[in-house]
C-alpha cells in the first residue's frame, strides 16, 4: 500500500483529524452548529436545528476515537486507489456527492420513518461511497478482514457489507448508527460511477492485495 497518498485523500485525512481534535477541545459546540440535524423546528433551545451547510459539514465530525479511527483507516486504505483512478477533481466531486447523498437519505429516513431529534455525524457516507467504488473498480482485489482475519475479493466484501447494513437498518438492531445513510452513500456513488462510464477514463489497474 502506498504511503505517499494523493492530494485530496491526504487533505481529507488531515481535515478530519484536525476537526476531531477541535471537537475534543470545544465539547459539543461544533455538533450543535455543524452536525446534521433533522428537518423541522428544533426541539432544544440551545440547538438551532437544520441548516443547509450541515449536509457537508457533518461529514467532518465524529462521535469518538473509534468512530474516526475506522473511518480514517478506510479512507487511507481505499481513497488513494480511487483518487489515482478517477483523478483528483473527479475524486473530490465523487466523495462529496456521496457525503451529501448520505445526508439527504438520512434526512428523509428520519423525517418520514423513524422520527426523533438527534444529530448525525461522521465521514461514513463518503467512506461507504469509496468502498462501493473500490468494489466496482477492483472487484477481484483481496481485502483482509479484521474479524475474522480472512481475505476475500472486494466485490464480495462490498456486497456483504451492504447487505448487512440493509438488514441492520430495516430491523433496527443496532441503534445509534445511520445505516440508511451508509446505503445512501453507496447508492449515489453507484449512480455517479454509472453516469461517468464512457465519460471518464476509468480503467482499473490490477491490484493483487490491499
Amino acid at each position: 500500500m502506498a504511503i505517499d497518498l494523493p492530494p485530496v485523500t491526504r487533505a481529507l485525512l488531515f481535515a478530519n483529524i484536525a476537526i476531531y481534535l477541535v471537537q475534543m477541545l470545544t465539547g459539543d459546540t461544533l455538533i450543535v452548529h455543524f452536525a446534521l440535524w433533522p428537518l423541522g423546528p428544533s426541539q432544544f433551545a440551545d440547538v438551532p436545528g437544520f441548516e443547509p451547510w450541515q449536509v457537508v459539514t457533518y461529514g467532518f465530525l465524529h462521535g469518538g476515537f473509534t468512530h474516526i479511527a475506522f473511518n480514517m483507516l478506510a479512507l487511507w486504505m481505499f481513497g488513494g486507489a480511487i483518487e489515482n483512478l478517477f483523478g483528483s477533481r473527479p475524486f473530490a466531486l465523487y466523495y462529496f456527492v456521496c457525503v451529501i447523498g448520505a445526508a439527504l437519505t438520512q434526512l428523509a429516513v428520519v423525517h418520514f420513518f423513524t422520527g426523533g431529534f438527534y444529530p448525525t455525524l461522521g465521514a461514513s457516507g463518503g467512506i461507504f461511497g469509496l468502498l462501493l467504488a473500490y468494489g466496482m473498480m477492483y472487484p477481484h482485489a483481496r481485502i483482509m478482514l479484521l474479524f475474522p482475519p480472512i481475505p476475500m475479493p472486494a466485490w464480495l466484501f462490498v456486497t456483504g457489507y451492504g447487505a448487512i447494513e440493509l438488514f441492520l437498518g430495516v430491523t433496527g438492531t443496532q441503534a445509534g448508527v445511520a445505516h440508511f445513510a451508509h446505503l445512501g452513500g453507496m447508492a449515489v456513488g453507484f449512480v455517479l460511477i454509472e453516469y461517468w462510464r464512457g465519460k471518464l477514463p476509468l480503467k482499473p489497474r490490477r491490484i493483487l492485495m490491499r
